[in-house]
């Protein structure tokens, strides 16, 4: 091999990094407004949330993405707030959820009560 060999080789070897950085999922800025993070989020973005109402309920549904190979363990549960920002209920329990490598996992949830009009997803990731 000689030396244009190697340029080109080491050129489609950044050329391919710089691909894979892109495809990495983010948190929008619309999306992290509602998140509430207990420490290192560690490679897992919540990419979109899905907000409806149904029979005067909202019902959310939010994509866990994980930007890495290895599995990922996230606790989260859903705060949920009236009017006013007040809380509504007395809260969730925790709940886990594994987001395996490059995958997403979406979580789904109900307000308990139709008071709700506003929530936050706490999520703590465990460190890998």
């Amino acid at each position: 091999m000689n030396f244009k060999d190697l340029l080109l080789i080491g050129a489609f070897a950044l050329a391919g990094n710089a691909a894979l950085a892109q495809t990495q999922a983010v948190t929008p800025a619309s999306v992290a407004a509602k998140l509430q993070l207990r420490g290192d989020a560690n490679d897992v973005v919540v990419p979109e949330i899905r907000i409806v109402r149904r029979n005067d309920v909202m019902v959310i549904q939010a994509d866990l993405y994980n930007n890495k190979d290895s599995n990922r363990t996230a606790f989260y549960r859903f705060r949920w707030l009236d009017s006013v920002g007040n809380q509504v209920g007395d809260g969730e329990s925790w709940k886990q959820v594994t987001v395996l490598g490059y995958q997403t996992q979406t979580l789904k949830t109900v307000a308990h009560h139709s008071s709700a009009v506003d929530f936050r997803l706490e999520m703590n990731v465990e460190t890998p």
